[in-house]
């Protein structure tokens, strides 16, 4: 059987961007279970309310929803348990530096698969205030209105 190749996306937090100004991005692994796994590539998962915490210098992921499996027997997981993601130390103190300063937070961004293993997209990221978030949705909405005009323009 051939081992898989690429990026295969189970999840996305599109309203992570919507309500954070993402500053740093990192890939990180995940410790989970076998049926996590198995639920992951059904592609069922949820990252809306997740963030991640530092315990005993480790970070974990908390609050994101990967349901149980539906075959799965008494080794089921627990839907929305604690998960420690895998980073080089490196990177961990990087994170820990950032997010002393207040009004930081650690967001995940997406959940896929990259050449067969689980890995998670998070963000040092800053809450936007409400004047921050009308101001983006303005911008994007003249970017698209912008774009409109010069295809019409160009079609005729």
């Amino acid at each position: 059987m051939p081992k898989e190749s690429g990026r295969k996306v189970v999840a996305t937090n599109r309203k992570a961007r919507h309500d954070y100004h993402v500053l740093d991005t990192y890939e990180a692994g995940m410790a989970l279970m076998g049926t996590e796994v198995k639920s992951l590539r059904e592609g069922r998962a949820s990252l809306v309310d997740g963030f991640a915490m530092f315990y005993n210098d480790e970070l974990y992921l908390e609050n994101v929803y990967i349901p149980e499996y539906l075959n799965g027997s008494w080794t089921n997981h627990a839907a929305r348990r604690r998960r420690k993601l895998l980073l080089h130390r490196e990177e961990l103190n990087k994170i820990s530096h950032k997010i002393r300063e207040s009004g930081f937070t650690i967001v995940p961004l997406q959940l896929y698969f990259l050449d067969g293993r689980a890995k998670v997209e998070i963000a040092v990221a800053r809450g936007k205030k409400d004047y921050d978030k009308r101001q983006t949705l303005r911008e994007q909405q003249d970017k698209r209105e912008a774009l409109r005009a010069m295809r019409e323009r160009n079609r005729g």
